[in-house]
């Protein structure tokens, strides 16, 4: 396998990159203009604007890749300002009508472009398989009956808007639904929890309410998995909630130890929830 990734913003590129070259496989890495990171500078890599599709074949051609992953946060473009080169030009078209169904359609359509040119296209999980998980609680602290019911509300209201193309994430305290995921990504709809009345939420000294991240019942499951790493920890204590939730094989785990940690310290359960938003 040669392998091409590109990469967006976060912390997983680098992870992927790194852990292909202690196998000594080559790694040719296609950074997303705007997005450059200075670890890239020790890989053959090449730098597109996010529509020079046509530059992007062309590399990863010249490399031999017949492998291609797409890895790291990239943010929706202004398609009225991109620039593209010829090949981009000719499936703008084709990609702006996905992009106006959701972000799973814009994936999924730029992941079959990519194979109709002949890469065929894994998942980050299929070159790290520990960064999904079985059911499982990752912290000590045993769910309590509220937490039980309040992961139930929040699996199912995901599942909703995710069956939408609408997001991956919602926070549940008491019943109550604090937060929906949209576009502004699990970190920011995390500080909008914070901003809201301790009356309806919970505090640093009396924690409840949790979050869970979901695939969307609609996903491509090679691209966009929902990541859960320490950034999503430290903002769900600040919010004041007691437990963070993936699903099982469902949600990349990023920097697990380090994560469990933290976690630890700030009274925050993790928890691999099994497939169907049951407790393990």
């Amino acid at each position: 396998m040669k392998l091409g990734m590109i990469a967006g913003s976060g912390d997983l590129p680098q992870v992927v990159a790194n852990h292909r070259r202690t196998v000594d496989e080559h790694v040719h890495v296609l950074l997303i203009k705007g997005f450059e990171q200075p670890w890239v500078a020790d890989f053959s890599h090449d730098i597109c604007g996010i529509a020079e599709l046509g530059k992007m074949v062309k590399s990863l051609k010249a490399q031999n890749c017949d492998t291609l992953t797409l890895i790291g946060n990239v943010k929706r473009p202004d398609f009225g300002k991109i620039k593209a080169d010829l090949k981009g030009m000719s499936l703008l078209p084709r990609i702006i009508r996905a992009a106006k169904k959701g972000d799973d359609a814009l994936l999924r359509t730029m992941v079959e472009i990519f194979e109709e040119e002949g890469f065929r296209v894994i998942g980050v999980q299929d070159l790290l398989e520990d960064l999904v998980l079985p059911p499982v609680r990752l912290t000590d602290a045993e769910p309590s009956t509220e937490l039980a019911d309040d992961v139930r509300r929040a699996f199912d209201i995901a599942g909703v808007i995710g069956s939408e193309d609408i997001g991956q994430g919602c926070v549940v305290c008491s019943g109550l639904v604090l937060a929906v995921e949209a576009q502004e990504g699990t970190d920011e709809m995390l500080k909008r929890v914070a901003r809201l009345p301790s009356e309806i939420r919970g505090t640093e000294d009396q924690r409840r309410g949790v979050l869970v991240k979901r695939p969307k019942p609609i996903q491509e499951q090679r691209v966009d998995l929902p990541v859960i790493g320490p950034s999503t920890i430290r903002l769900a204590a600040t919010a004041g909630l007691v437990a963070v939730c993936g699903v099982e094989n469902g949600a990349l785990w990023v920097a697990k130890e380090e994560s469990v940690a933290l976690a630890e310290s700030l009274g925050v359960s993790l928890i691999s929830l099994c497939e169907d938003g049951s407790l393990p």
